[in-house]
């Protein structure tokens, strides 16, 4: 686990397996699941490298989700997430979560999502201070 998360090679881990929750109709991962995901590993990230004090400095709101579906994954399979960031640009913040059965060579998903940092008393977005961008790489 790193905090400089900021490629495939570097990124932030973690593994876990598909529920019987997370199947759809056609009997694989339902799209809202990727969704979800995306945004748990976002959470899980931000949790392992900011301190409380950053954590209570602000929130993280999702601007844009983008998501390639390329594999299909199926209940019990153990699914390998990995998050990373790219340079933040003016306020937006945009992480990539690659999503793939465990040991796999390609990815199932791949989710590219903008986010934004607001301040925790105005809800306004605000530029990150140099120690978060530091914890990203940046």
């Amino acid at each position: 686990m790193t905090a400089l998360a900021t490629s495939f090679e570097t990124a932030f881990l973690h593994t876990q397996a598909v529920e019987e929750d997370d199947i759809d109709f056609m009997g694989h991962v339902n799209n809202l699941v990727y969704l979800r995901w995306a945004g748990e590993m976002a959470e899980r990230h931000w949790q392992a490298v900011a301190s409380d004090d950053l954590q209570a400095a602000g929130l993280w709101v999702v601007l844009r989700h983008e998501i390639d579906y390329l594999r299909e994954l199926k209940r019990g399979e153990e699914v390998e997430l990995r998050t990373w960031v790219d340079p933040v640009k003016g306020v937006r913040c945009p992480r990539h979560v690659d999503i793939r059965k465990a040991g796999a060579d390609k990815p199932s998903a791949r989710v590219l999502t903008t986010w934004t940092f607001i301040d925790a008393e105005t809800h306004r977005p605000k530029r990150l201070p140099p120690e978060m961008k530091a914890l990203f790489g940046m």
